[in-house]
């Protein structure tokens, strides 16, 4: 919802508040006025007026509010589009790569090929601010790696990152995915 519309709904509502205001005022001067048939169906003309602007102005904002609704679940619902439109390409050539292998039976071709691929994908999660998190020779953070083991090294200090098995990958500064790791603990004494 935009500052306007919200600026427009607050006062469509504040105009229906003192809509309320009016039209008991109005209530209350034709209970009192015991005068002239005239006035008091000019008094009721503008009550029955007021009551249907009043109708009006929250059935608008009851449709705004859902429109507002709908246009945030189409949002939501196709969010992951361009991320998609993006990653096509990719697959589009892995699947040429594996052709192109199946029909010369040329396994260099085919390694050229998921290369080609693997780095379109690393392009494309670059694209949307995806980075791989950079761990190999780095301390053990647990906020960044998952160990899943650790080696006896009398080269590396304890915990430090020896292997990468899994690269991990933030968005901005949140983590989507841990680097999986081994890391190093202190040889054992002899």
């Amino acid at each position: 919802m935009t500052q306007a519309e919200f600026n427009g709904n607050n006062s469509e509502q504040s105009a229906a508040t003192g809509n309320d205001s009016a039209i008991d005022a109005f209530s209350d001067a034709l209970v009192q006025d015991s005068g002239s048939p005239v006035v008091n169906a000019e008094m009721q003309l503008k009550i029955d007026d007021l009551q249907n602007r009043m109708i009006r102005m929250q059935a608008d904002t009851e449709n705004s509010r859902r429109r507002i609704q709908r246009e945030q679940d189409d949002i939501r619902k196709f969010e992951s589009l361009r991320l998609l439109r993006d990653m096509l390409p990719g697959l589009d050539g892995l699947n040429r790569a594996i052709s192109s292998a199946e029909q010369t039976g040329d396994m260099q071709t085919l390694l050229n090929g998921i290369k080609m691929v693997a780095q379109q994908f690393r392009d494309t999660l670059k694209a949307h601010a995806a980075e791989p998190i950079d761990a190999l020779g780095k301390p053990f953070d647990p906020n960044l790696h998952e160990a899943l083991t650790q080696i006896p090294s009398a080269e590396h200090e304890p915990m430090t990152v020896l292997q990468v098995v899994e690269m991990g990958y933030r968005l901005h500064d949140r983590v989507v995915r841990p680097a999986r790791v081994i890391v190093s603990c202190a040889p054992p004494e002899a």
